[in-house]
């Protein structure tokens, strides 16, 4: 840091000029090209459109070099990424810094205003975000010296969350073989004991829940759980819920008792749906009606770990109906199988699992803490670093 502060006292003493971040001398800001799955040739470049990874890969690129892209549609619209591979910016807009701006340093002023780059998203149905729409942010733009210094910081934070990420991402492949050993009942910790094999819809219920919308939910009501939070929010098992639904409401909605499990029955996409969260509250929770409430005499918590397993979901993507939403009924998640050990078994399966999951999920210890820290540390230093005073004329 001292090594910034001797550069910018030497190049910017009395702040840097703010541009608008479609000028000229900031950036050069272009539209991707129109392009289908169905009308490109398999290749090794990835395509950037509307979503947070590749929507597929071809065999031409239309960028080259360090790009920023710009996601243009869908529920990822806005979403900043930086690139120095070849790519085809598609359903995107891509931005590369001008002749003395560096283009990672742009990207990082970027991804310092992604909070207010998804607040320009327009549209209905499907938001979107035009080059129209972010062209006129303003951009702190110190001499190239100072640039390349910022860039090396952020970078050393950068590559340091990523290690953690991966060595993250390497303990939750190994939870989830493992999980999936379990719950199929292999030799590796599934033991020999005497299970049972059968259609869910023969051992529990499935009711689903009734419709309410997000304006619904209110500070001070009844405990609700939405079928978008089931996503986002939720685990394996909750005691709390997110959200509470205004009182009046109340009597005509269904509800998840302690120890049922909510299946989430809709979603974008198919991969996630039919995943489930234990209700281990105390009270009531009224349940959104793109979700099911399964109630059985099951450990509530050994069925939320199976409908996060490998083998369920395999056997419920032929039951999804594919469109805009993606859906599954009662009959679809009945007809599914699921193994049934002993209750005592479900219960030590549940628990070695749920040690597994802390591991890798528990923001308040060990590596996810870690890797909370770090980002945060990084976000700080991102918007302290890039927040210069404006130029002045010294007197």
């Amino acid at each position: 840091m001292s090594k910034l502060k001797e550069l910018i006292d030497k190049y910017c003493p009395n702040g840097v000029e703010y541009k608008p971040l479609g000028d000229k001398d900031v950036s050069i800001m272009q539209r991707g090209t129109s392009l289908t799955k169905k009308n490109a040739t398999e290749g090794i470049y990835p395509v950037i459109s509307g979503g947070k990874t590749p929507a597929f890969y071809c065999n031409l690129s239309n960028r080259n070099g360090e790009t920023i892209t710009v996601a243009g549609s869908g529920a990822g619209a806005g979403y900043v990424q930086y690139w120095n591979e070849p790519i085809f910016v598609c359903d995107a807009f891509s931005i590369k810094g001008a002749d003395d701006v560096l283009t990672k340093y742009l990207y990082y002023c970027l991804v310092n205003m992604q909070d207010k780059i998804y607040a320009t998203k327009k549209g209905g149905g499907v938001p979107h975000v035009h080059i129209s729409s972010i062209d006129k942010f303003l951009v702190p733009l110190p001499p190239p010296p100072v640039q390349e210094e910022i860039v090396k910081i952020l970078d050393r934070f950068a590559e340091y969350a990523a290690e953690l990420q991966a060595e993250l991402q390497a303990r939750q492949e190994q939870y989830e073989y493992y999980r999936n050993k379990l719950l199929t009942f292999n030799k590796i910790g599934g033991g020999t004991q005497s299970v049972i094999w059968i259609k869910m819809s023969e051992i529990g219920t499935f009711i689903r829940g009734k419709r309410f919308v997000r304006t619904d939910i209110v500070n001070d009501g009844v405990p609700c759980i939405h079928y978008g939070d089931m996503y986002t929010y939720y685990g394996l098992y909750a005691t709390k819920s997110k959200g509470m639904l205004r009182k009046e409401l109340a009597p005509r909605m269904r509800y998840a008792q302690k120890n049922d499990v909510v299946i989430v029955a809709a979603g974008e996409n198919k991969d996630d749906i039919g995943i489930g969260m234990a209700w281990l509250g105390d009270e009531p929770a009224a349940v959104h009606d793109a979700c099911f409430i399964f109630k059985s005499d099951l450990y509530p918590q050994y069925v939320s770990h199976y409908l996060r397993s490998k083998y369920y979901h395999k056997q419920i993507v032929k039951y999804v109906s594919e469109g805009k939403i993606c859906s599954i009924s009662a009959k679809g998640l009945g007809n599914t199988i699921i193994p049934i050990p002993s209750y005592e078994e479900q219960v030590r399966i549940a628990t070695l699992l749920n040690k597994f999951d802390e591991l890798v999920s528990d923001l308040s210890q060990g590596l996810p803490a870690e890797i909370k820290a770090v980002k945060e540390q990084y976000e700080y230093y991102r918007n302290k670093l890039l927040s210069f005073p404006k130029y002045k004329l010294s007197a």
